[in-house]
Order: C-alpha cells, then structure tokens, then sequence
C-alpha cells in the first residue's frame, strides 16, 4: 500500500480509502448496502491490516447509521485513534426541520457536533462539504467551516461534487480571510466517466488539491458481472439503484478492453478498472465500498497491478472524453505555438 500526501497537509492517506456507505442499510440507502456490525468489524480490520489508514463516511450514509457502526467497531477493535484518518460529510438532510439540511453555518456545527456523538468520536479529520447549497452563501459556508476547525473539531476540510470555479471561489475567499481552505475535492471518477477530466482535475493539479474519487467501479457496472449482452452474473446494487449514470454502450466497449486485459493478467475486471483510477494524476485515494470480504480483498488487490504502458494506451484510447468546446478549440489553437525545431 502506498501512501500519498493530502492536499499540501503533509499527511499522508493510503492510496485506497475505505467507503462506509454499504454499512447499515437503513431507509433509501439499504439498496447500496446491508453490512451488519459484525462484519463491518471483519471488513475495517481486513483494511487496516492491509494498509488502509483512511476510512471515509458520511452522516446521511442510512440517516446516521454508518456513523454509529464506524464508531462501535473502532472501539470494538481497538484502533488507536492517531492511526486513523477518518472523513464524513454535512449538507444532506438529516431530519424533517427547515435547517436540518444544507451548509449553513448552524447546520454544520448542528452535523459536527451529531457527526462526533454518532462515531464517538473527539475530532473529525476531514470534514466534506457534500454538494452545492443555492440558498447558503458561499462566504457563510466557509465561516460555519472556520469556526468548526477552530473549535477543534475538525482538522481539515473537503469539498464534494462541486464545480471547479466554486472551489476556486471558495478557497480564494478563505484566504483573504485568513481561513481554512479545502484541501480535498471528492468526485466521481471512473474510466467509464472521465468527466472530472475537464476542468475539476486540472484546477487540483494547479491548486494542490488531492482528488479523492467515489464510485470507481461506476455503481458496480465496471465490476465485471454486467456484459454487453446484459447478462449480469451475481446480485448488484445497479439492479435496485442504477446510478450513477454512465454511457452503458461506450462502457461495455471499455469492459471488452478491460476483460482481455484482465485475462492477461490474471486479474478480475474490477481490479484492472480500480488499478486505472489510482493511476490518474491529481487522485491521491480512490474510495473503494464492499459488502463482502471477497469483494474487499479483490479491490484491495488493484493496488498490486503492474499495467503494461500497451495495456493503459488500449484503456485511455477505448475511454477517452469526447472533445468539447472550449477543449477543441484551445488544442486547436496550440498547433504552431511552439517554433519548429531545427
């Protein structure tokens, strides 16, 4: 396992983040994951044990549930809490009262304060903003996020599914400030969806801000069971919860790609499409969930893969972003910038 620096914190994250959001099962999030406690207990040991240091949750995971189950199987297990580096998320609604949801500045300390009784928890590590709140000003936003870091309870802060310019603005508004930037941008990521590549992974590169993808696998459909025939061997939360989207006739022609190569390595689909992501430039942890050991171990695994640079150039040009505009027009413009070499 190796292990990559967190924005420009100087601490440093496993290369493969433990997803929390299969613990639980409670309400509309029971078809993505029903894990029991005691294997939650069996599934956070096995990644320690690998090497894994960074756990990610998020207070909506089955309304709270996954919290309370992360919390009960650190103390089950004894983890020393400095070995840890443990994230969850505020803005989804948590309750049916007008200012249980969103990023403003009451309902973030109202999260971080449940977020820690839930998890049992002193302090929060990286605390994720989980998505856009049109009604929040941006700048109220930030200073709810200021005050939770300075009252000790967050260490660092993230931001999730948000465009670049909005992460721009934010962190330029923090440091006029003088306050706490964001030094993670959580997205969806996957060689099927390579849409981050556009503007979001440029600006981390730029900005120093590591890109921790979710749903790497695209909800299950690059997991191997789903063929272009549609045969789907084995039970998957796509059947239930087809999300998130994906261009599924482009993907099968990228799972066509990834099963040769998996054939030649001896690996599963599932293991070549992990080890393609934790590739990516800018992705400092890819966010891996499972509901069984087996699926543990093999997504695990990915980290181990040596692709051949044939195998990547097969994988990127089968994958690749159609051009769009202004991206057509700023490759065009490049032809002839530089002086011809003699």
């Amino acid at each position: 396992m190796k292990y990559n620096e967190l924005g420009k914190t100087g601490v440093l994250v496993s290369e493969l983040c433990l997803g929390a959001m299969t613990f639980g099962g409670k309400g509309y999030w029971q078809a993505i994951g029903q894990v029991p406690q005691d294997e939650v207990n069996q599934i956070i040991k096995t990644s320690l044990d690998s090497g894994i240091n960074f756990i990610d949750t998020a207070n909506a995971y089955s309304e709270g549930l996954s919290e309370i189950m992360l919390g009960e199987a650190l103390k089950t297990l004894g983890v020393n809490r400095q070995e840890v580096v443990i994230a969850t998320k505020v803005r989804i609604r948590m309750g049916p009262g007008a200012n249980q949801v969103g990023l403003s500045r009451l309902h973030i300390m109202d999260s971080v304060n449940d977020s820690l009784k839930r998890m049992n928890l002193s302090h929060i590590d990286l605390l994720y903003i989980h998505g856009v709140d049109p009604i929040t000003p941006l700048e109220e936003t930030m200073r709810g996020l200021e005050d939770v870091v300075r009252s000790g309870k967050v260490r660092y802060l993230g931001i999730s599914n948000h465009p670049a310019w909005k992460v721009i603005k934010a962190n330029d508004y923090a440091e006029k400030m003088g306050w706490t930037k964001f030094v993670a941008s959580q997205n969806y990521y996957s060689i099927g969806s390579r849409d981050i590549e556009r503007e979001i992974v440029p600006m981390a590169l730029s900005e120093g801000i590591g890109i921790m993808p979710w749903s790497p696998l695209a909800g299950g459909f690059l997991s191997g069971k789903f063929t272009r025939n549609n045969i789907v061997a084995g039970n998957s939360r796509r059947d239930a919860f087809d999300f998130p989207p994906i261009n599924k006739e482009k993907a099968y022609d990228i799972i066509d790609v990834m099963a040769e190569i998996g054939k030649r390595h001896g690996v599963s689909v599932a293991t070549v499409a992990l080890n393609w992501v934790i590739r990516q430039p800018a992705v400092t942890s890819t966010i891996i969930g499972a509901k069984t050991l087996e699926q543990l171990n093999d997504n695990i695994a990915s980290v181990n893969l040596q692709l051949t640079t044939e195998d990547l150039n097969q994988l990127n040009e089968v994958s690749a972003l159609t051009s769009e505009y202004p991206g057509w027009m700023v490759n065009r413009q490049l032809q002839g910038r530089w002086p011809e070499q003699k």
